[in-house]
């Protein structure tokens, strides 16, 4: 099996305090990942920095067997809906659209091959009665499919993540997480920032554990124990009590 990512001796800051340190794992292909940790562990900034939205210290990644540049078309990533300006005056179906503009030429505009692909993503996540309507007219799990949607639409081999699951209905999730799944069963590789320790086992084939370094990669299970847990977060006893239990 190949691997989607490599990732060795990544370091990076903010503001020249580190942030990440010395972080080494690989990911295979058709896997799914979930990315967990404490709050300020590292986890969105281990996406941007493999989308280079940070640019690392020092380190070498590797995607999809080559350099971002070269793949980046192949990559499609959905961030934190908390940092998306939900004002801006577009809508439903033209955020889609966003999603086929890397697979088109230079200047070119998405045509009818485009727009049907784009009404096909959303009928996927069941928006299609939406395609209309401003992105801030609606709920949060509502918008967060339509961003998965964008995704669809860019028709990628590597999907990232984060913190899709923040602030959105049940129906939205298990929907999200069924797409997920199925994008990875047709060999996709999905990683995934996620709080939710109780589902974790439910969501994902492996987890990436972090707390500004790697504390464990591996099968859930492997992952998922009192002393790898514990390791991360500290003394937070009575979650990890909470946690366990489930």
């Amino acid at each position: 099996m190949k691997n989607a990512i490599t990732v060795s001796n990544l370091h990076v800051s903010y503001y020249g305090k580190e942030v990440l340190h010395d972080v080494d794992f690989t990911i295979s292909e058709g896997t799914s990942v979930g990315i967990i940790g404490p709050n300020g562990a590292g986890k969105s900034t281990l996406l941007k920095a493999l989308l280079n939205l940070i640019q690392a210290d020092k380190g070498e990644m590797v995607i999809l067997g080559a350099s971002l540049k070269e793949v980046r078309k192949r990559i499609a990533y959905v961030p934190q809906r908390s940092t998306i300006d939900w004002d801006f005056p577009i809508t439903v179906k033209d955020t889609v659209l966003i999603g086929t503009y890397p697979t088109l030429g230079i200047l070119k505009r998405p045509g009818r091959k485009e727009k049907e692909l784009a009404l096909k993503c959303l009928e996927k996540v069941d928006m299609l009665a939406f395609q209309n309507r401003q992105i801030g007219e609606l709920s949060g799990g509502q918008q967060q499919r339509v961003f998965l949607a964008r995704a669809l639409a860019q028709q990628a081999d590597l999907f990232l993540l984060d913190e899709p699951f923040v602030g959105i209905d049940v129906t939205s999730e298990e929907m999200i997480v069924n797409i997920l799944k199925e994008l990875r069963d047709e060999g996709k590789t999905i990683i995934v920032v996620h709080h939710d320790l109780t589902k974790a086992e439910k969501y994902f084939d492996e987890l990436l554990l972090l707390n500004k370094e790697l504390i464990a990669k591996g099968s859930v299970k492997e992952v998922f124990t009192p002393r790898t847990i514990a390791s991360a977060y500290g003394g937070q006893l009575s979650f990890l009590d909470e946690v366990m239990a489930k």
